[in-house]
């Protein structure tokens, strides 16, 4: 049964607060001055906050705050302390991505409502039973889904489900982007991304732009996402202009309460900001060239006329709370004012009224002084007088009584019951450091893996790899476990059922690297192996994936060395130490916008950038890895952290004669007569 659907605004600064609002957004969601996924936008300084939450509780809007980046060890205390604050000011919900954080805030406050940002990367029902049994209220799906995959998702579980609707469409799953942190040290998952994706890269055939996508709209579809279960549509566009915000969320507001979105407004939100107009590809599960498309100039049309029509529509406050008003004047008594919104009432005194010298006091003339609420949501619905014969009251003091009555209710409207936050405790129970021998594994995209790779202490290939060729691997002497793709959309029933077939083939590990996998390994008997996707970088989430199975994990190549030197023993971890790191885990492979799109497909192909430069992508039929231009190593570091208890090297692309080569170099110690990248180790992301 279709349920009511929260339209959710984008406020990046306090001028887009008013439009979202009065062009009739249910929510809106912010970010404050740290800890946000868009730090560029201006965000809300604490007092900032503190009057948004005000403004918007007074017309029944709610909250979001977004503390959605990945947090580091030395950062948590800070965004616990921010969340207690937001907590304390009446925010509705908190929108987070490091599990850690959340653990933590679940922790301080059993009762808050914590949402999972869509920087989690959660794309399966799994991932969304993981989130619900961890205490979260809702979560953000990728943006990458089908209508289909969503209603899966819905009959799943119970926990909310929020969808966007319009606005920008990332080219990688988001969450899952390392592009702009490798190529600049901007981390979108610190929320700095430069956005390199939308210069030019050019697949074989391409048109030039083959990471640039058009800006997504399923507006025309909101009414279906409510019947299907959805509870929140929403609009992208922290970074943008208050006019977008104002037009994007009218154009929700009639979709939904009318059925459509007329011809001017269409026409008008793709010239305000579009991308060779806009694309519903994902939702219908049609990927290809139609999804591709550049900020041009015949697309920048939005015209001051325009522009200045649209703040015409958001110029006046909209009165749409109703008030009771009732009113008392009686001889030699204070005229009494009461006020009701019928939730809070509040009961103003004024003077005594007067004998009137020439025309009394009356009904009409009350109603016409109270009715004056300009400026406010409010408006006077109902009027009660009682009124004594004879009697007068100035003007004025009607005037004066009304302020003051409505400044009184506003303040009682801003209040929410506020939950308890108590600060939680940040001890964490530690092992012992570290004193064998780090441990070489690898990682291979399939099951050719030359005999030197027996030394490792694990392999994984991929979970669909032939099961003869599992048989025979660990026949030959190699310990072998099997990696679940990180793109596992629409497949989760598939990957339930090769997961039989691996463990029948005698498969004991599994590597998982989305929180949906390590949900759908739960009980399962395999031993779990987080992997780099899942973003761990503090010591909270390591504790947070210990409790959930993972019995060692990969932790962020987004830290420095000496970060994960900092990191507290909670369970055994590993780093990449070499290979050629995947930059973006991308569902609408860059060479679907070539003319032969996946026809005769190789699986491995490459984009060129602006510089000649070649960038690998390996396709596996479900989404697409793109991988970074040179290899990463730091073999030659690893025995310089104490903390680490393996490393492992990415074979990806290199061939057999080459995997060799890289196990014997690592070996003797000399260099690589090639290209490398020291990664992000050493210099870190902003």
């Amino acid at each position: 049964m279709a349920g009511k659907l929260e339209i959710l605004a984008p406020v990046g600064s306090i001028e887009s607060l008013y439009p979202a609002v009065r062009m009739g957004a249910d929510a809106v969601y912010l970010g404050a001055e740290s800890f946000s996924a868009r730090a560029a936008a201006v965000n809300f300084s604490f007092d900032d906050l503190k009057a948004a939450v005000c403004y918007c509780h007074n017309r029944n809007v709610k909250v979001y705050l977004t503390l959605n980046t990945v947090i580091k060890d030395n950062e948590m205390q800070d965004a616990v302390m921010l969340a207690k604050t937001a907590v304390e000011i009446g925010i509705d919900a908190i929108i987070v991505q490091d599990l850690g954080l959340a653990t933590l805030l679940l922790q301080a406050a059993p009762e808050i409502r914590l949402h999972g940002s869509t920087q989690m990367s959660v794309h399966t029902p799994s991932g969304a039973k993981a989130l619900y049994e961890l205490g979260f209220k809702r979560v953000v799906l990728a943006r990458e889904l089908s209508k289909k995959e969503i209603e899966e998702i819905v009959k799943s579980c119970p926990i909310e489900l929020e969808v966007f609707v319009h606005g920008a469409l990332c080219m990688c799953v988001s969450g899952q982007c390392y592009f702009s942190a490798m190529l600049g040290s901007r981390s979108g998952n610190r929320g700095r991304c430069a956005q390199p994706c939308r210069l030019p890269f050019m697949a074989p055939e391409g048109t030039g732009y083959d990471l640039s996508l058009k800006d997504m709209s399923h507006i025309d579809y909101l009414r279906e996402l409510a019947e299907i279960g959805v509870v929140s549509a929403k609009i992208e566009g922290r970074m943008k202009r208050p006019e977008y915000v104002a037009l994007a969320t009218y154009a929700c507001r009639k979709s939904l309460d009318d059925g459509f979105v007329n011809e001017k407004t269409n026409n008008d939100l793709e010239a305000i900001f579009s991308r060779s107009g806009f694309t519903d590809g994902y939702y219908h599960g049609k990927l290809g060239r139609e999804m591709f498309g550049i900020r041009t100039k015949e697309n920048v049309q939005a015209a001051e006329p325009i522009l200045a029509e649209i703040r015409q529509m958001y110029k006046e406050e909209p009165q749409t709370i109703p008030l009771d008003f009732s009113i008392e004047i009686f001889k030699d008594k204070p005229v009494l004012i009461s006020v009701s919104d019928g939730e809070h009432t509040v009961r103003i005194n004024g003077e005594n009224a007067q004998k009137a010298i020439n025309t009394p006091i009356t009904e009409e003339k009350c109603r016409q002084q109270l009715k004056k609420t300009g400026g406010t949501p409010f408006y006077l619905h109902n009027l009660t007088c009682k009124i004594d014969d004879g009697l007068t009251i100035p003007l004025s003091q009607l005037n004066n009584i009304r302020r003051n009555a409505i400044e009184k209710l506003t303040l009682l409207r801003c209040e929410r019951e506020i939950i308890d936050f108590n600060m939680p405790s940040f001890d964490l129970e530690t092992e012992k450091p570290n004193e064998k021998q780090i441990k070489l594994r690898a990682r291979f995209k399939n099951t050719e893996i030359p005999e030197e790779f027996k030394e490792a202490e694990m392999i994984f290939v991929p979970l669909f790899s032939k099961s003869d060729e599992l048989i025979k691997l660990i026949r030959q002497g190699f310990n072998v476990g099997v990696e679940i793709p990180r793109g596992m959309f629409g497949i989760e029933a598939k990957i339930l059922k090769q997961l039989e077939i691996v463990k029948s083939s005698g498969i004991k590990d599994i590597l998982a690297s989305n929180i949906g996998a390590v949900h759908l390994l739960k009980d399962s008997g395999f031993s779990i192996h987080g992997g780099f996707g899942l973003n761990i970088t503090n010591s909270y989430a390591l504790a947070a994936y210990k409790k959930m199975g993972l019995c060692d994990a990969e932790v962020s190549f987004e830290l420095t060395l000496s970060e994960i030197t900092k990191l507290r023993k909670i369970l055994p971890i590993g780093v990449i130490s070499y290979g050629r790191l995947p930059l973006m885990l991308v569902r609408n492979c860059p060479s679907k916008n070539a003319s032969a799109q996946c026809k005769n497909c190789t699986r491995i192909s490459s984009l060129t950038d602006r510089k000649k430069e070649r960038f690998t992508t390996i396709c596996d039929g479900i989404s697409t890895e793109i991988l970074n231009l040179v290899p990463l190593i730091i073999l030659d570091k690893i025995n310089d952290s104490i903390n680490l208890d393996f490393h492992t090297m990415l074979i990806y692309v290199e061939n057999y004669v080459e995997n060799k080569e890289t196990l014997r170099i690592f070996h003797t110690k000399n260099t690589f007569d090639k290209q490398l990248t020291r990664g992000l180790y050493f210099r870190g992301v902003k």
